[in-house]
């Protein structure tokens, strides 16, 4: 497995979004178990999480709590696995996404993480998604401080654009080191973002980078580009998807999400896959 930098720790190029795992539709605990010990076997030791990834408020933590106990009962060594978690959304009882962006909220959804997460200091700890009602500065000063009391090691946002970026950076004193937001063949409208990360040295984590949990099936169907350069190279439009994300920048660690071992198995493979500069050029244009 190749790898790339957080902050100063090398993880795998690609890492393991969990969500899917744990949302509507979420496959039983035998086969998210065994998705996530294929994603260690294959190299990956990057796994990203949030406290909100659960049916309702019901069930609140429950992905958090699914990947501390997977890499708890792999057989193998997990001492160098990142795992990463988001503060800031919360569920309500009909399943309903909401938001507190508060100071308060997210200290507070800090020590919840830390219990279920079974650890004394989070790896990386993102605030999830900008609250309306609550100032950015607000927000991330609360993750500032969550640095400097030590139960976080890194700290990142996501959801922001470039200019949230840089006041985000600058509260943090220059200690930002990753941002996740959405990027994908049918989601390009991020790209500033990720040239500001490659500009500033800071990780780019694009979730959904195969379209999301609905479409991430049919990406060759709807980006012909992806379908034929696969079919020539004898892999899969979605291996090839994550391909060109790496190629854009060394600061880029696609998150694609999974719900079976074979697909993140697949998008493991994709450190392996070298584009041409033709190829590239061609996937740029789809």
């Amino acid at each position: 497995m190749r790898t790339r930098r957080i902050g100063e720790t090398q993880v795998s190029a690609i890492g393991l979004g969990g969500m899917p795992l744990s949302i509507e539709g979420r496959p039983d605990e035998r086969r998210a178990i065994d998705t996530i010990h294929a994603a260690l076997d294959a190299g990956i030791n990057f796994i990203d999480t949030a406290d909100a990834y659960s049916l309702s408020d019901a069930d609140f933590g429950h992905n958090e709590t699914l990947i501390a106990n997977a890499v708890a009962s792999y057989g193998g060594d997990t001492s160098d696995v990142l795992i990463a978690t988001k503060g800031g959304h919360t569920r309500l009882p009909d399943g309903s996404w909401g938001l507190n962006g508060t100071a308060a909220y997210i200290k507070q959804a800090c020590e919840a993480s830390l219990k279920r997460l079974g650890v004394e200091a989070i790896g990386l700890y993102q605030f999830h998604r900008p609250d309306p009602k609550t100032p950015i500065a607000e927000s991330v000063s609360a993750v500032r401080d969550l640095l400097d009391e030590g139960k976080i090691r890194y700290a990142g946002v996501s959801n922001f654009n470039s200019e949230e970026i840089k006041q985000a950076n600058e509260i943090l004193g220059g200690r930002l080191v990753a941002v996740q937001n959405q990027f994908s063949p049918a989601f390009r409208s991020s790209e500033p973002e990720l040239e500001l990360c490659d500009e500033l040295g800071i990780a780019f984590l694009p979730w959904s980078p195969l379209g999301g949990i609905s479409k991430a099936g049919d990406l060759g169907a709807r980006f012909a580009a992806f379908a034929e350069i696969g079919a020539a190279r004898g892999v899969s439009p979605q291996r090839v998807c994550l391909a060109w994300m790496l190629a854009k920048s060394p600061v880029v660690i696609p998150i694609p999400g999974s719900s079976r071992p074979a697909s993140i198995q697949d998008s493991a493979a994709a450190v392996d896959l070298e584009l041409t500069a033709e190829e590239i050029l061609s996937l740029d244009k789809s």
